[in-house]
């Protein structure tokens, strides 16, 4: 009788235990449970401005605002290609607004210059006024004379470091929302970029060679790539067998000559493109600081996506868009055209190219391109990426008029 005792009070306390272990883990686990989901989040992004933008040959984006206090209304290319924010020293002029020369110097393609400043000016957008803005103060007529419109500024790294920036080239608009929690939209590509004033990503190329590296992310770059000839000779990348085209580049600062190739592949993120073009340019001022960097990935890459640029997260998202299997272009011609007072001139004709085949001289007033005469250098570039084609050229020269064909060639 002892021993049933025994055995039943032992089966009790054993019974017991277990309820107790059952409890305290029913316990740990809920409370712990809850610990897990408790975590502290950012208010949510909240929109603050949607507006239309106009799209360039090569990508790059031309926005309009206003100065707080003007009336004037001001073209400025988006960029993130630009450590800060700047006006165009004609534009303050017009404006009258003295700048203050600074001890401070800005790098470009053709050289470094020392920096003018106007200082704390407000920018507008519609529904947005951005404060307390510092905008350098650069030449922009090269920009002008390439685009066929005013460039009064460059919007960079002073905008963008302050909210979530959008770009959908469906539907050709820029949206801002304030930092915070943002939900992407599906079926994109979470780059984590470095952020320093500019945004560098890795990427992968290959041709004769592979490589992958890092490039500045420039949205204002309208071109897929640019190599410097120092990356490119020491990564062994570029099929030494392709012939390379000179051509003409412009940029901050003026005007440069480079190199026109394509390369076999190239991948960023897990987006892969054959056969793209590619500059190979000559960086005597190391605008593409290698070697950390081995140059850029321009517009006509990065406009294939639908992106949206989180610098307070160090994101950018990439979805692809309707233009994500457009066709590059390969046309070659060696011809530089840009407006200068009303008329759109040859001002580069390159050596032994399908310019000079064709006759053209320095100087020359282009007239009409085909069947069009519209006057708008956008329109008569389009026409010229015709790779493999003739085109019918009507050109000033003097007091001459004359009619010219030009075989644009293809460097596929």
């Amino acid at each position: 009788m002892l021993c049933q005792k025994k055995h039943l009070f032992c089966g009790i306390l054993r019974r017991g235990r277990l309820l107790v272990l059952v409890l305290v883990y029913c316990c740990w686990f809920t409370t712990g449970f809850a610990r897990a989901q408790e975590r502290f989040i950012a208010k949510p992004a909240r929109l603050v401005s949607s507006f239309p933008i106009t799209v360039f040959t090569g990508g790059v984006i031309l926005m309009k605002a206003q100065l707080q206090g003007f009336d004037d209304t001001l073209n400025f290319i988006l960029d993130t290609g630009s450590g800060g924010i700047s006006l165009d020293s004609g534009t303050c002029v017009r404006l009258r607004l003295v700048p203050q020369l600074s001890d401070r110097t800005i790098l470009g393609i053709a050289g470094i210059r020392q920096c003018r400043f106007v200082y704390n000016q407000s920018l507008r957008l519609p529904g947005l006024t951005v404060d307390s803005l510092d905008f350098h103060v650069n030449d922009y007529d090269i920009l002008t004379s390439v685009y066929g419109e005013k460039i009064d500024g460059i919007i960079g790294f002073s905008f963008f470091s302050r909210y979530i920036v959008g770009i959908d080239y469906d539907s050709l608009r820029v949206s801002v929302w304030s930092k915070g929690a943002f939900r992407y939209p599906r079926g994109g590509h979470l780059l984590h970029p470095i952020i320093a004033n500019l945004p560098i990503i890795d990427a992968q190329m290959e041709d004769g060679g592979k490589s992958t590296a890092r490039f500045y992310f420039d949205t204002g770059a309208g071109l897929c790539s640019l190599l410097s000839t120092d990356f490119a000779a020491d990564s062994n990348l570029l099929d030494t067998r392709k012939k390379l085209y000179y051509t003409p580049a412009q940029g901050l600062g003026g005007k440069a000559i480079m190199q026109l190739t394509t390369l076999k592949e190239m991948r960023v993120g897990p987006y892969k493109f054959r056969k793209v073009p590619c500059y190979v340019f000559d960086d005597q001022y190391n605008v593409t600081s290698y070697p950390t960097l081995g140059g850029l990935v321009g517009n006509d890459i990065l406009r294939r996506f639908n992106v949206f640029i989180n610098y307070s997260q160090r994101c950018i998202y990439l979805v692809p868009n309707s233009h994500f299997r457009d066709v590059f272009d390969y046309s070659y011609t060696g011809l530089g055209i840009y407006w200068e007072d009303g008329s759109i001139r040859v001002g580069d004709v390159m050596k032994n190219s399908p310019a000079e085949s064709a006759g053209l001289k320095e100087g020359d007033i282009l007239l009409g391109v085909n069947n069009n005469l519209s006057n708008n250098i956008q329109t008569y570039k389009n026409i010229l990426q015709s790779s493999g084609q003739k085109v019918r050229l009507i050109v000033r020269r003097g007091a001459d008029l004359l009619e010219l064909t030009i075989k644009v060639k293809s460097i596929r």
